[in-house]
């Protein structure tokens, strides 16, 4: 078929098995690994099986109508991925939010390859749907939804992008020491770190640490209080201070806020070592945010394309 766009990027990602048998060699040592602790090795099998079933059958759809690139997700930061390539990511959502930003506006599908053993939120399609939904995308005929980004910034020109939230602070649990700067104020702290929340990471890391303070707030004054849910595209940002210190040093006024695209909001690194900016979870891939460091946040300029 000829076509105006690049190519079809099919983004995949490693299995359990696969995991155990680069960590033991061969799949016997992983076998016997797994069944030395208790636990049943052909439920690993089974899953792997049909991942590759669901990979091999959108990759077959993906061949009939496009020249198509079969990658895995540890090589997406290094892909150059061409203006009207069209990516399809088969895996969990945890996948589609580490492709995600690293796109440009290209559109976005999720395949789900077991929605039996997998929710999938961002992953609206299983394998059989692919060849349908590949054919609206190529013609221009697809619904997207847009998905609001943050965005971090050092002063020495260092970014990252995130799709659900960022952590500043320490990598360890050793309490991290910042001074915070939302608009007008500026605070002293010590805490855990603080997570920055876009719209769709709102019901992830975000969720949980409102729940704890729903459940305290209960406990104390007897008051229930709700979060308001806010859209994937909502362009607004929600921060929230973890496990704030108070003391004669350090101080507690700001624990959490919203952030819109007038608001300012800056962290300032007070820690010789082990400080850190990451997103999405990904750890192994971290801004160092140690003493002098200054980072800002602020809503990303472009969005992310999920197509639904």
């Amino acid at each position: 078929m000829e076509r105006g766009m690049n190519k079809v990027v099919l983004v995949t990602r490693k299995t359990r098995l696969n995991e155990l048998i680069y960590k033991y060699n061969t799949i016997e040592q992983a076998k016997f690994y797994i069944e030395h602790m208790g636990a049943d090795f052909t439920d690993y099998l089974r899953e792997d099986a049909k991942y590759q079933e669901a990979v091999a059958e959108v990759a077959g759809v993906a061949g009939k109508y496009a020249r198509t690139q079969q990658i895995d997700r540890d090589f997406v930061p290094n892909m150059i991925f061409g203006e009207k390539d069209i990516v399809i990511a088969v895996g969990q959502d945890g996948l589609v939010v580490n492709v995600m930003k690293y796109l440009n506006g290209q559109p976005l599908i999720g395949v789900n390859p077991d929605p039996l053993r997998w929710d999938g939120v961002l992953l609206p399609f299983e394998p059989g749907q692919v060849e349908q939904v590949l054919l609206k995308t190529i013609g221009g005929n697809h619904t997207v939804r847009q998905v609001t980004m943050a965005q971090a910034s050092t002063q020495d020109g260092q970014t990252m992008l995130a799709v659900n939230d960022l952590f500043i602070g320490q990598k360890t649990h050793v309490s991290a020491r910042y001074d915070i700067m939302w608009n007008q104020k500026t605070e002293h702290q010590s805490s855990s770190g603080v997570i920055i929340s876009t719209g769709l990471g709102s019901t992830g890391w975000y969720k949980s640490v409102i729940t704890q303070a729903a459940g305290i707030a209960r406990e104390f004054v007897n008051q229930d209080f709700r979060d308001g849910r806010r859209g994937w595209d909502d362009d607004e940002l929600t921060f929230v201070v973890r496990e704030p210190f108070p003391s004669r040093s350090t101080q507690t006024g700001i624990v959490y806020g919203r952030l819109g695209g007038a608001d300012s909001f800056k962290i300032l690194s007070k820690m010789p070592g082990n400080g850190v900016v990451f997103s999405d979870g990904i750890e192994s891939d971290a801004i160092e945010f140690n003493s002098g460091t200054e980072v800002t946040i602020q809503i990303a300029p472009k969005k992310g394309v999920l197509v639904v």
